[in-house]
């Protein structure tokens, strides 16, 4: 029996002792850095970007941030370090208020038709121009979406009517809805004019009007039963993050690239930018939005996430279609992991929202859509 242990070792005690004090201590640097993440985190939706344009990145990384304090707070309760395991659980409690914004479990939901009555859906979606990610017409695949999901109200952005305009199918979709087409770009390659906003109702459009540019914001007004309700269809200043950059902060190309250090700081400083430039747009829109007198639905490319200035700004008195009913992680963009939700749908509270969708099966564009059924609460005086 000696013989058989014989090669047998115990790693020493002094290495198995030094293993858990150098655990903890790393734990403790992380943890530092979570709370100062974390602490920042909670003011960034209230901090312009005006000032302070670097805390506006933080939004980007909230539900990270959010998850590490939840693991360190079980650490530290495993590790029976009381006061530690409190600071982070009460940074994890202070969070929770958002967590609805990024998740939502379906805990005591309800289905059925039933519940469906007087309702109506709305959707919106940023097309990318009809392009897929091969280059080549989405018009087909898009208009697959809409016949399938039947939308009473439509909200696109970066609409192109030179491709649409080649599909019968958009043509049954002109006799079937009111449409209203706001302003004209320039395409540089080939000189044809775009529309890059617009929108398509069943309902009667009684009015519209624009809010900054045809670009930026826009409205109609649409007779929903009786009432006038003001539909909003917004697409804000992008973060200037192009797809090669996404390739190459996701697929860690920097690591391998000599100039990283320049085409880091070019990605940072249009990020800061357009940053600035949306708090600006956001802070016009959102006036308008408070100051209209009628039913409100806020749709839209905010081209940032909910733990964000612009998002705060936007949503004010108004509440978000996700949180209402939305179910698990939701995200709208296609890119960065599929991490970022940044399309919505906000309805002022004489509306409640009765069901949530993002079909993340759709391909057609570099966005997801969202599909909301709305139904009216109250009569407006």
């Amino acid at each position: 029996m000696e013989d058989y242990y014989s090669d047998f070792r115990r790693p020493p005690k002094n290495r198995r002792g030094l293993l858990l004090p150098l655990l903890d201590g790393a734990m403790t640097l992380l943890m530092m850095l979570v709370i100062i993440a974390g602490a920042i985190t909670l003011f960034v939706p209230f901090l312009s970007p005006h000032r302070m344009w670097f805390f506006a990145a933080l939004g980007l990384v909230a539900p990270v941030t959010y998850i590490a304090t939840l693991i360190l707070t079980l650490y530290w309760i495993i590790r029976w370090r009381w006061i530690r395991a409190g600071i982070m659980l009460g940074l994890a409690v202070v969070g929770f208020a958002y967590v609805s914004l990024f998740y939502r479990p379906e805990i005591g939901r309800e289905y059925g038709e039933q519940s469906y009555r007087n309702a109506f859906k709305v959707m919106t979606y940023n097309l990318r121009w009809f392009y897929n990610d091969e280059g080549q017409s989405s018009v087909n695949e898009v208009m697959d979406l809409i016949e399938a999901a039947d939308p009473d109200i439509i909200c696109l952005q970066e609409y192109n009517p030179r491709l649409a305009d080649r599909s019968d199918r958009v043509g049954l979709l002109y006799q079937r809805y009111q449409c209203k087409f706001f302003g004209k770009a320039v395409d540089e390659a080939d000189s044809v004019d775009f529309v890059p906003m617009c929108i398509f109702s069943k309902y009667k459009i009684l009015r519209s009007g624009e809010v900054l540019s045809p670009r930026t914001s826009v409205w109609v007004d649409i007779n929903l039963d009786g009432d006038t309700v003001r539909v909003f269809n917004n697409h804000l200043m992008s973060t200037a993050i192009k797809s090669a950059d996404n390739d190459y902060l996701t697929n860690h190309l920097f690591q391998k690239d000599t100039a990283r250090e320049e085409r880091v700081k070019s990605i940072f400083r249009r990020f800061s930018d357009n940053s600035i430039l949306r708090a600006r747009q956001v802070d016009t829109i959102a006036g308008v939005i408070a100051r209209s007198p009628r039913r409100r639905i806020v749709c839209g490319d905010f081209n940032d996430t909910p733990m964000s200035y612009a998002y705060h700004t936007m949503s004010d008195d108004l509440s978000d279609a996700f949180s209402d009913c939305g179910s698990g992680y939701s995200h709208t963009y296609r890119g960065f992991f599929n991490t970022l939700r940044i399309d919505y749908i906000l309805r002022s509270d004489d509306f409640e929202t009765l069901s949530y969708e993002v079909p993340d099966s759709v391909t057609a564009s570099d966005h997801l859509p969202v599909v909301v059924r709305l139904r009216k609460t109250k009569t407006n005086n």
